[in-house]
């Protein structure tokens, strides 16, 4: 165990414990806790894995980033948080069933709460016969015992009965109408994303710190004090987040990022690293993050603006308009 894996496996474990005995997690620990085992992951066992989620399973308030990392992972490792986990969307259980197939499919059919089109999908995977229509003697025998089925019910029976394979084209046609909303709101933001890439790839380029601030603070919407901090740490952390919430990719994110950190890429490495750190930091913890960089900077400004003792005060209550602007009107003669 004294092992730099061992201290790894310890580290691993510790920090997930720690975390999941917090009552309300902030933000900034839930960022905190995925910086930290993400680098650690590959170099942790399958038991740690296993038991790090099991613990995030019960947790309400899950590391997105790290609980999808862990849904990755064979069935024997991902089924606590494909079960129980409310870390995990809807369409991020279809894109899980998508890559992984029935095993993954069968865990996720145990979730309390489910979809029914996602149960009807699992359904199809694991007695596709059942998405084909059977004789038409068994269809009526069906629709006469089966009274009390809901409208919706009955009208996929009676499309079964004229149309092999119905059944699974109804689920194919419920998934696309699931996922259509997400696309559409994805293509809204493509034009602005690819507009903020060619300005923060240009300003970056130029070698000049404030320009570039600048067209960061511009593209996020952020005080200009917050994307100067964003760019003055050690490491690309907190500059990572930002290009996630402007859903670039990971070349142009990386184009960016290795333009004002060219000493944080030595070796080929330090890419990967790169490049797994920004697969796996999903672009709603990242939008979270700039949601906190707007809160604090509104909470500062709240703070500054509090009146001064006597002067201010005495201003306001004044009912000379100039008088309460500092102003000071010359007396007359």
């Amino acid at each position: 165990m004294r092992t730099d894996s061992g201290k790894a496996e310890r580290l691993f474990r510790a920090a997930v414990s720690a975390f999941c005995s917090l009552t309300r997690p902030s933000r900034r620990e839930i960022g905190q806790l995925e910086d930290l085992t993400l680098p650690l992951f590959d170099a942790v066992s399958v038991e740690s894995r296993r038991y790090v989620a099991a613990a995030l399973s019960e947790c309400e308030y899950a590391p997105a980033a790290l609980v999808r990392r862990l849904c990755e992972e064979p069935v024997d490792i991902a089924a606590p948080l494909l079960i129980r986990s409310r870390a995990v969307s809807d369409i991020d259980l279809i894109a899980l069933i998508g890559r992984h197939g029935l095993p993954h499919a069968r865990a996720i059919a145990r979730r309390k709460d489910l979809n029914p089109t996602i149960a009807h999908l699992v359904r199809a995977l694991e007695k596709p016969h059942l998405a084909r229509a059977p004789d038409s003697n068994m269809n009526a025998t069906a629709v006469e015992t089966t009274a009390p089925m809901s409208t919706q019910t009955t009208f996929n029976v009676s499309e079964t009965q004229h149309e092999p394979g119905a059944g699974a084209e109804n689920a194919r046609r419920r998934l696309r109408s699931m996922m259509r909303a997400e696309c559409e709101a994805t293509s809204t933001t493509t034009f602005v994303a690819a507009d903020a890439f060619v300005k923060l790839r240009e300003t970056a380029l130029t070698g000049n710190a404030a320009f570039f601030q600048t067209a960061l603070a511009d593209a996020l919407d952020i005080d200009f004090s917050v994307a100067q901090s964003l760019t003055a740490n050690r490491n690309y952390a907190s500059l990572l987040a930002a290009l996630r919430a402007l859903d670039l990719s990971e070349d142009r994110a990386f184009l960016i990022t290795a333009a004002i950190y060219p000493g944080q890429f030595p070796h080929p490495q330090a890419i990967r690293a790169f490049l797994d750190r920004y697969r796996l930091l999903h672009r709603e913890a990242a939008k979270d993050k700039v949601r906190l960089w707007k809160a604090e900077t509104l909470s500062r400004a709240i703070r500054s603006a509090k009146p001064a003792n006597g002067v201010t005060h005495a201003a306001s209550n004044s009912d000379d308009p100039m008088a309460s602007s500092g102003l000071r009107v010359s007396s007359r003669k």
